[in-house]
C-alpha cells in the first residue's frame, strides 16, 4: 500500500509513512453542540486512520479541545453558568454524537487549559529569541520575525495590511500581530511570569501537538477553515522558535454550505449534528459526507441525504441476501472470486490517491449491483458467499459503517420459518404460510420474495 495525501504547504500530494503516523486535529471550542461541518472534519480523518490501520499501519491520533475561549465567557455569562460546567457539558455531547457517529476515539484528548505551564513555557522561549514582545494588553508574535509568514495560506504581508480582519489595538507593533497571551483579570485567569491573563488561540495546538505527538510529525488536520489564521499562525510560532518543521503534511477538509452560504450562527443556518442523527441512521451520514472528495466543499442538503439513504439500502439489502442465502451451483464460485480480486486492487488504488472516497465507494456500489446479479441468478456457493461477506464487511469498516449483527440463532431460526413458510406454500396452505409471514415480521424482519428463493433484511 502506498498512500498518497494532498499537502496544503507543498501542494503537491506526499507520500504518507507506513511505519508509524501521528495525526494532530485540530478538535472543537466546546461553547456549542457540534455541526455537520465538525461531522465532516473528524469522520474524513477516522476514515483515514482506519484505512492505514487495515494494512497493520500504528497510528496515534491526537484531538484538542479549546476550552478557553472568548466564546465560551460569553457563554459562561449569558447562561450564568461556570465555564467548566459550559465545556464539560459540550464535550460529553461531543462524545455522545461521535460515537453514534461510530467514530474511533482519539488516543488523547488534551485541553488547552491543561497545558497552560507547557503554554507559558513556549511563550517564555519566543521572548528570549526576541520574536515576541509584551504590550499592556497582552503578549503579541511579531509576524515580521518570521520571513515565511504565509506559505501556508499563500497571503503576503501587504494583503495582511489591506485586509486584517483583527482588533485594532494601538499597543500592537503591527495591526496584524497575533496574541499569544492576553492579560486579564476575569475569570479564567492564570498567574505567569508576566501577569495574570489567559492564552491566545494558536499557540495551544502548536504546544500540544508538538507534545505528543514530536517534531515534524506525519500529519496535521482540520478544516479548510482553519488554513489562517490558525494553520499559519501555528506554524509561524513552532518553525519559528524551534527551527523544526511543525508537521510533513498538512491535511484540510472543505466547508459545507447550506443554500451556497456559510454556516452561521446570526443567519440561523448552523446544522446541529443531533439534529440530523434524529432523522438520519449514522450510516447515511457518513455516506453522505464520503460522497464528495474530502477536500471539496459540500452544499448540504436533504436530498443528497436521501440519496446517501438509498445507497446505504443497497449496501445493506445486498449484505442480508447474502447472509441469508443457500448453496446453489457449485461451478461458479471463480467468478466472485475474481471480482473481489478486481474490486481490491481498485479499492485501494482510489483510497491510496488522496482519500479518493468518491471513486471508492462508487466502485462498491458497482461491486453490489454485481453481486446482487449473481444473487438473482443463483450463481453462487457458499464459498462465494462467504468471500463477498468477508469483503463487504472490509469495505465497511473502512468506511466507519455500521453492518447490522445477527446472532446465529436468530439467522438460524429465521431460515428455519421461512423454510416451513416454503413448504407450505407449495402445498398451497396460504393462510397459515401469511401466518409465519407475520411471526417473522413481528422480528423486525422484511421478505424479499424472488422466483426461486426468498431472503430477508433487518429493518
Amino acid at each position: 500500500m502506498s498512500v498518497k495525501i494532498y499537502d496544503t504547504l507543498s501542494q503537491k500530494k506526499l507520500l504518507v509513512n507506513l511505519h508509524y503516523v501521528g495525526i494532530y486535529i485540530c478538535g472543537v471550542t466546546p461553547y456549542a453542540d457540534s455541526h455537520i461541518g465538525h461531522g465532516r472534519t473528524i469522520i474524513t480523518f477516522d476514515i483515514l486512520r482506519r484505512y492505514l490501520e487495515t494494512a497493520n499501519v500504528k497510528v496515534k491520533i491526537i484531538q484538542n479541545f479549546t476550552d478557553v475561549d472568548d466564546k465560551i465567557i460569553k457563554v459562561s455569562k449569558d447562561e450564568n453558568l461556570t465555564i467548566d460546567k459550559i465545556t464539560n457539558k459540550f464535550i460529553n455531547h461531543y462524545y455522545h454524537d461521535f460515537d453514534l457517529l461510530n467514530v474511533k476515539r482519539a488516543d488523547m484528548y488534551p485541553k488547552a487549559t491543561e497545558h497552560i505551564n507547557d503554554i507559558i513555557n513556549f511563550i517564555t522561549k519566543l521572548l528570549q529569541k526576541n520574536i515576541a514582545y509584551i504590550t499592556i494588553s497582552g503578549i503579541y508574535f511579531s509576524i515580521v520575525k518570521f520571513h515565511q509568514y504565509g506559505k501556508l495560506s499563500k497571503k503576503n504581508i501587504n494583503e495582511l495590511v489591506s485586509g486584517a480582519r483583527v482588533l485594532p489595538d494601538e499597543n500592537k507593533s503591527k495591526p496584524y500581530d497575533f496574541a499569544l497571551w492576553k492579560f486579564s483579570n476575569v475569570y479564567p485567569v492564570w498567574n505567569s511570569p508576566w501577569g495574570k491573563g489567559r492564552p491566545g488561540w494558536h499557540i495551544e495546538c502548536s504546544v500540544m501537538s508538538t507534545k505528543y505527538l514530536g517534531a515534524n510529525f506525519e500529519i496535521h488536520g482540520g478544516g479548510r477553515d482553519l488554513i489562517f489564521p490558525h494553520h499559519e499562525n501555528e506554524i509561524a510560532q513552532y518553525e519559528s522558535c524551534t527551527n523544526n518543521q511543525l508537521a510533513k503534511i498538512w491535511m484540510h477538509v472543505g466547508v459545507i454550505k447550506i443554500k451556497n452560504d456559510k454556516m452561521s450562527k446570526s443567519k440561523h443556518n448552523v446544522k446541529f449534528l443531533y439534529e440530523i442523527l434524529k432523522e438520519y441512521d449514522a450510516n447515511i451520514i457518513r455516506l453522505f459526507y464520503i460522497s464528495t472528495h474530502y477536500s471539496k466543499p459540500i452544499n448540504y442538503t436533504n436530498n443528497l441525504l436521501n440519496v446517501a439513504k438509498t445507497k446505504w439500502i443497497k449496501i445493506k439489502t445486498c449484505y442480508y441476501e447474502l447472509i441469508s442465502s443457500q448453496n446453489t451451483n457449485i461451478n461458479e464460485a471463480k467468478k466472485t472470486i475474481d471480482l473481489i480480486d478486481s474490486h481490491k486492487k481498485k479499492f485501494h488504488e482510489y483510497m491510496n490517491d488522496d482519500l479518493n472516497t468518491v471513486n471508492a465507494l462508487a466502485l462498491f456500489l458497482e461491486f453490489i449491483k454485481q453481486l446482487n446479479v449473481y444473487l438473482n441468478q443463483n450463481q453462487l456457493t457458499q464459498t462465494d458467499i462467504d468471500k463477498s461477506i468477508t469483503e463487504i464487511q472490509n469495505i465497511c469498516n473502512v468506511f466507519g459503517l455500521r453492518l447490522p449483527i445477527i446472532a446465529l440463532k436468530e439467522k438460524n431460526l429465521i431460515n428455519s420459518l421461512i423454510k416451513k413458510r416454503e413448504l407450505l406454500r407449495e402445498q398451497k396452505r396460504y393462510y397459515e404460510a401469511d401466518k409465519i409471514r407475520k411471526q417473522i415480521e413481528k422480528m423486525n424482519v422484511i421478505l424479499l420474495d424472488h422466483p426461486n428463493r426468498t431472503t430477508w433484511i433487518k429493518k
